[in-house]
């Protein structure tokens, strides 16, 4: 038995009118899906964003601020070689404690998914590796002033075993301090994406390169390394933008003696400097968004997400 298929011209219009609707009806219900997250994200992150950057333009003294449309805050901002300077302090923070961190990051990451062969026992410790996330950043901070003092540990050590006749100064209070400090706060945040990424690695290519005759290290170099760097890179995202952002580290750990562009401007907002302070944040933020864009065009992190 066969059956007629209706191949008119208007069957054909009905047959697209229907296809059409079909995609019409779809494309709401995606529209419908997203927009809670739409709205999420524009309360909560773009309209916070969109109000400080109004703010940076307004005016202000001592006392309250007059909405205005001033580039003076840009201007004492980009014009003023003492907040180059504060720029430049945050930059050398976050390039020390991003290499430490990497380095650091990526072999505690490397055991533990390479040289544990327990699925259970590699979850324990890397569990182990967040008990310190138990307590809060300031604990964990305040934490090394009797250790770094100048009758801390150390040096009372040191002096026991005659390794030094004098308490040693730049343990404490100092730049090393803040970057010690940093790198105790925010090495997990590498160590976790680097750690995914290398549990992904299928094995068998690890087997084939050693079974070609590579050496441990070429292993590690031309197999392991390509392979870990998404991780590497949201690693990287996640260290940097926590150090710009970071100012009660720089404020306790150096004693006052240096300075950061989040102190700054949390030093103006304490003064009631708002404007200057949203002035500082919108140029902060577009240093950092530069940096993720860099690191973005460098290492495609798509395939981690």
């Amino acid at each position: 038995m066969t059956v007629a298929v209706d191949q008119s011209p208007a069957a054909s219009i009905r047959l697209k009118a229907g296809r059409r609707g079909r995609r019409l009806d779809s494309n709401i219900v995606s529209y419908l899906e997203a927009l809670p997250l739409t709205l999420i994200l524009g309360a909560f992150l773009l309209l916070p964003i969109l109000m400080i950057a109004v703010v940076s333009f307004w005016d202000y003294d001592f006392a309250s601020m007059y909405p205005d449309f001033l580039t003076m805050n840009y201007v004492e901002t980009l014009g003023s070689w003492v907040t180059w300077k504060t720029y430049l302090n945050t930059l050398k923070f976050a390039l020390l404690v991003w290499m430490i961190t990497l380095i650091a990051g990526f072999w505690v990451a490397y055991f533990l998914a390479f040289h544990i062969r327990s699925s259970a026992m590699q979850m324990v410790l890397f569990l182990v590796c967040t008990v310190p996330f138990l307590t809060s950043n300031i604990i964990r901070m305040i934490s090394w002033i009797p250790v770094l003092g100048r009758n801390g540990l150390v040096n009372s050590t040191l002096i026991e075993m005659g390794l030094i006749p004098a308490p040693i100064e730049w343990l404490l209070y100092s730049d090393f301090a803040v970057v010690l400090a940093m790198v105790h706060l925010y090495t997990l945040f590498m160590v976790t994406p680097i750690f995914n990424t290398l549990m992904r690695i299928d094995r068998s290519l690890v087997e084939a390169a050693r079974d070609a005759g590579a050496s441990g290290w070429q292993v590690l170099t031309n197999v392991i390394l390509p392979l870990a760097k998404p991780g590497m890179a949201i690693g990287t995202i996640f260290v940097v933008t926590l150090v710009m952002a970071d100012f009660s580290t720089v404020q306790v750990m150096s004693g006052g003696q240096s300075a950061s562009v989040a102190l700054m401007m949390k030093n103006q907002m304490s003064l009631l400097q708002y404007p200057a302070a949203a002035a500082n944040a919108v140029v902060l933020l577009a240093l950092v968004l530069l940096m993720v864009a860099g690191i973005l065009r460098v290492v495609d992190i798509r395939k981690e997400l």
